[in-house]
């Protein structure tokens, strides 16, 4: 589904297309030696570096005009430890097979993003979370990480070892270093069973925070133009399992929610004064439904139709009144809103800026079809998340500045103090990085 591309005319581009760059050389190397000998040329030659997985960042975190380093060639799982209860997988690994690796071997993450495209180092590097009342993101999940720094030493690092570099390195968003492979906590497979059900708007709000403490992982997804929303609880399951016959999970969740859904978008974007209407009845077509199965085929699902996307962290207590605002915002515009707004939640976590970090944490997410015009709606959308001292994703559109990180992280000044020490030279650096973490 999502790959990035290196077109003929050597411009790269993100998943969402919202992002190209145009790289002097791309570089795949198939050890972690040649990655670090790589960097270590780029030196020579004064020129930036950065890595990429899969493109599915929607910010320009990982563009560069210097040397693009492609990690496909870096992936498997390099260890598997039962007495830790920890894997350890090179950097290039997509989600997808790891997995289906550890499914395999009789373990799982506990848990995870709603897609599972991403490599494991970009999604940890950006700080890719899923929902859960205990459960943190998938970069919580780290126990140990290998980075490739600036001077081309290999370095790696836990919370024994190296552990202020563990302590950021986590979510380095591509600052500190090139993360080569990363240690994971995993647990025995077990059982998720999933309840799905629409749910009026209003009482999910009323009852936010009861459905939060009862459930292990909640989410809803809000639809603008409607009152109406679809819910998602997901709790440990003693079995048996029972997962979504195959027939049906093709209509649900291909032909309705990406092939239907695709074809809606188009007359959205063709004719936005239908966009109500296709909201009220998109809202209406997935019914309610129950099923239980191992954990990244409950957490995850096919996502077809592109599009962009915004997300702040807002603090958990504060997300009820950032949804009515929004709504209220929407509802008193002229914006045509096609996708629904996903709201999710995390525990407090200890990673230097991740978006938990020090604070229990609800996310909410606003996307616009790829193609459509989504400034207007975005800009009104943060001025709301700000305004509750929203983080926004690493990876997904925003306008923040080094000023306001500074103001809304606490350790903020402990990460770029380290990445003062990591790349003094700014190896790593690109347009992104100099916008939210300064020069």
């Amino acid at each position: 589904m999502s790959t990035t591309v290196i077109g003929k005319s050597g411009t790269w581009r993100n998943w969402a297309g919202n992002v190209t760059a145009r790289p002097v050389r791309e570089v795949t190397p198939a050890t972690v030696e040649e990655l670090a000998a790589a960097v270590r040329q780029a030196a020579e030659d004064d020129l930036r570096v950065k890595a990429v997985g899969t493109g599915h960042s929607f910010t320009a975190a990982a563009a560069t005009d210097g040397v693009l380093i492609r990690p496909q060639l870096l992936t498997g799982i390099r260890k598997i430890d039962r007495e830790a209860m920890t894997v350890t997988v090179a950097a290039g690994t997509p989600l997808k097979r790891l997995n289906l690796a550890l499914a395999r071997e009789g373990l799982s993450l506990t848990n995870m993003g709603d897609i599972m495209e991403q490599t494991v180092s970009g999604a940890t590097s950006t700080g890719t979370h899923g929902t859960g009342r205990d459960s943190a993101s998938i970069a919580a999940q780290i126990r140990g990480l290998e980075l490739v720094t600036a001077d081309g030493s290999i370095l790696t690092c836990s919370a024994t070892e190296n552990p202020d570099v563990f302590a950021a390195a986590r979510v380095g968003i591509g600052a500190l270093g090139i993360v080569t492979a990363i240690t994971f906590a995993v647990e025995p497979i077990f059982l998720l069973s999933a309840r799905e059900e629409p749910m009026p708007f209003e009482r999910v709000l009323a009852e936010f925070d009861e459905l939060h403490a009862e459930n292990e992982h909640f989410e809803f997804y809000w639809f603008p133009h409607t009152g109406n929303t679809n819910t998602k609880r997901n709790n440990r399951s003693a079995g048996p399992e029972k997962p979504v016959p195959q027939l049906n999970s093709w209509f649900e969740d291909e032909f309705l929610s990406n092939g239907l859904f695709q074809v809606a978008n188009w007359v959205g974007q063709a004719v936005p004064a239908s966009i109500p209407t296709i909201a009220q009845i998109s809202s209406r077509a997935l019914s309610a439904r129950t099923y239980t199965d191992i954990p990244y085929k409950v957490f995850t699902s096919p996502r077809r139709v592109r599009f962009v996307e915004m997300e702040f962290a807002v603090p958990r207590e504060a997300v009820v009144d950032t949804l009515r605002e929004l709504k209220a915002m929407v509802d008193r515009s002229n914006l045509r809103v096609s996708f629904p707004v996903e709201v999710r939640t995390a525990p407090a976590d200890d990673i230097t800026l991740s978006t938990a970090s020090g604070r229990e944490s609800a996310y909410v997410a606003v996307h616009m079809f790829r193609g459509t015009p989504y400034q207007a709606y975005f800009t009104a959308a943060e001025r709301i998340f700000t305004a509750h001292e929203g983080r926004p994703h690493w990876g997904k559109v925003h306008t923040r500045d080094t000023d306001y990180f500074a103001k809304v992280y606490p350790r903020f000044g402990e990460f770029t103090a380290l990445r003062d020490r990591l790349d003094p030279e700014r190896r790593f650096q690109n347009d992104y990085l100099r916008r939210v973490l300064g020069a």
